[in-house]
């Protein structure tokens, strides 16, 4: 994984991954105070040789004004992942956000059952 050209296996991905989500729970929601992988807002992270990562997220609500302020909280914090040259974040809607992608972990903080 350490040169530009070699190609990454499966396990080089997956640790990419991991790296890339580890990262992104440093992102928080600035209405609900929690990061968005713990919120189940982040729906797909992908990552391909040569460094591009595509993460699909979603939000809240449809009309989030915060949209333009997370994905650069995500950029910003995807590009501390060093195998990370690209980064691109897909905002999409389906299947819709609900509580029941959050964590044991959110849904404690936010007091839901």
């Amino acid at each position: 994984m350490s040169e530009e050209n070699a190609t990454w296996t499966d396990a080089d991905i997956e640790q990419v991954k991991k790296k890339v989500l580890q990262a992104m729970e440093t992102v928080i929601d600035p209405e609900l105070g929690i990061d968005i992988v713990n919120l189940g807002l982040v729906y797909e992270v992908n990552v391909f040789n040569g460094g591009y990562c595509e993460i699909k997220i979603t939000l809240t609500t449809m009309g989030c004004p915060l949209a333009d302020v997370i994905t650069g909280d995500i950029i910003e914090a995807v590009d501390k992942v060093d195998e990370v040259t690209e980064t691109d974040v897909k905002l999409v809607w389906y299947p819709a956000w609900d509580t029941s992608r959050m964590t044991r972990y959110a849904r404690i903080a936010l007091g839901i059952r």
